[in-house]
């Protein structure tokens, strides 16, 4: 049993202002696990104010860039020596398979950090410029202030680092606020950021449902909002930080497309295909869930993906023999069992899968991993997220209308093009509207920019844009 009593506020174990508790459940028992503070609006109003205290009154957003590199670093040394105990713990709080856990739930993270400090070191913090009159202009960046992030779920650490190395790295201050379900990794990084040495004020963690959220995203005294989450959330909160003026990224929903082209090997492509559509169970913004193929060879793609999809092991997160585990939530094994319902009702065809639980798994939030042939993108399984281990596969005539159903949607997020031919795959990845495209795998690269097209998100996160979604510009023009 993971039990916390205090609250993580400005650096400092305090105690909480209220005794509501959070119980945080395993997806695999169906059992507590754990237990923090609910945090209320009044812990946030206490976070905040710690916050603007270190940021107006004091040292951290004034120091050289070297000096907070140096406090980060120490923290991403400190946090190599917890990678394990990490994946471990986000395996047992919200089921991500530990070979996934593994892999991206802490490794990604602490690659993440590492990425930013040597972004960080190379970046011009200020630079000279020839002005409109041949004077010598000075461009500055500051940073924003006051930061107050919501994290999501499925992959709490790799979103909490995605905003939290940058945001320290430019001498912010943050209040973060970390799902219900998954609060138990970030009072283990809170624990590592304390023995870091980062000064008092710097970091909150406030765990808290929807209307705490709400709470800090209208907090007057933040002055930025980082949000991963779901596309109508991030609609209400852009709409609200939109009223006040405030500063806020995006990082939301998505829909991906996986092109498969006619020239290429099926049986080559289908280990990284798998990776691709079903990381962490499906419960992924890029998962490639459309899997697009032509008329001319549907039926060997979908033959390929049920087999695929049919082989996999479901069970327990915690047995590396498993590829799939359990859905976060007993609200999302609903959800997903809808969509499957759904699917079937708008005609589309079931190859593998369907409802009702796996093989041998009484309890536990389990779906069956599910495959639907036969489908048009117009279905709603085709055009809404899913979030969980259901693929559709979507025919098209030709590589021109492959191209149209990969961008006939609202989301704009991840994609791939699977082919032999390298220049082809480029070409293809150059017309689909979606902010990160790979040919013949998906991945993330920390140096490079990350986010949505259309209602897949604002803003950017890694790379040196991710570094600047914190910081403001300023421009000083000296005397001739």
């Amino acid at each position: 049993m993971h039990t916390f009593e205090k609250l993580f506020i400005g650096g400092k174990w305090v105690a909480p202002a209220t005794s509501n508790v959070i119980e945080v459940i395993s997806p695999h028992t169906e059992e507590v696990i754990g237990r923090v503070p609910e945090a209320s609006n009044a812990d946030v109003d206490a976070a905040v104010a710690a916050a603007r205290n270190v940021f107006d009154n004091g040292d951290w957003p004034h120091m050289a860039p070297a000096e907070r590199i140096a406090v980060v670093q120490k923290f991403a040394e400190i946090y190599a020596a917890h990678i394990p105990d990490m994946a471990a713990l986000i395996t047992e709080e919200m089921g991500a398979p530990i070979w996934f856990s593994n892999l991206a739930q802490s490794p990604a993270p602490w690659m993440q950090l590492n990425s930013f400090l040597q972004i960080a070191n190379a970046y011009e913090w200020e630079e000279t410029r020839t002005g409109m009159l041949g004077e010598q202009v000075i461009v500055r960046r500051e940073p924003v202030g006051v930061v107050g992030v919501i994290s999501p779920w499925n992959v709490p650490q790799f979103t909490i680092m995605s905003k939290l190395a940058p945001a320290l790295i430019t001498g912010c201050a943050l209040v973060i606020k970390p799902a219900p379900e998954t609060p138990l990794d970030s009072f283990l990084m809170a624990e590592m950021l304390e023995e870091a040495g980062v000064p008092e004020g710097v970091v909150s963690f406030v765990p808290g449902g929807r209307e705490l959220g709400e709470y800090i995203v209208r907090h007057p005294g933040i002055d930025k909002i980082s949000f991963t989450g779901s596309t109508a959330a991030g609609r209400k909160i852009g709409a609200i930080c939109g009223e006040q003026l405030k500063r806020f990224s995006l990082e939301l929903g998505g829909k991906s497309a996986a092109i498969i082209c006619d020239d290429v090997d099926l049986g080559a492509i289908m280990e990284e295909l798998k990776f691709a559509s079903l990381m962490n169970t499906g419960q992924a913004c890029i998962a490639q869930t459309r899997i697009l193929a032509s008329r001319a060879r549907y039926g060997e793609v979908v033959d390929a993906v049920g087999s695929m999809v049919g082989g996999l092991t479901v069970g327990d997160p915690g047995d590396a023999n498993n590829y799939l585990g359990p859905l976060v939530a007993k609200r999302q094994q609903e959800r997903v069992e809808k969509y499957i319902a759904l699917g079937q009702e708008e005609g589309a065809r079931v190859v593998v899968g369907g409802n009702g639980r796996p093989s041998g798994l009484d309890k536990g939030w389990y779906v069956q991993p599910t495959v639907f042939a036969d489908v048009s993108n117009d279905m709603r399984i085709a055009q809404e997220e899913i979030f969980g281990p259901v693929l559709a596969v979507i025919p098209y005539e030709d590589e021109e209308d492959a191209i149209r159903i990969a961008n006939d949607s609202e989301y704009g997020l991840a994609g791939s093009v699977w082919t032999n031919d390298a220049a082809k795959g480029l070409d293809i990845a150059r017309r689909v509207r979606t902010g990160t495209i790979a040919v013949n795998r998906y991945l993330m690269d920390f140096f490079a920019p990350f986010g949505g097209y259309k209602a897949s998100g604002l803003g950017r996160e890694f790379g040196r844009e991710g570094l600047e979604e914190y910081m403001e510009s300023k421009t000083m023009i000296p005397p001739f």
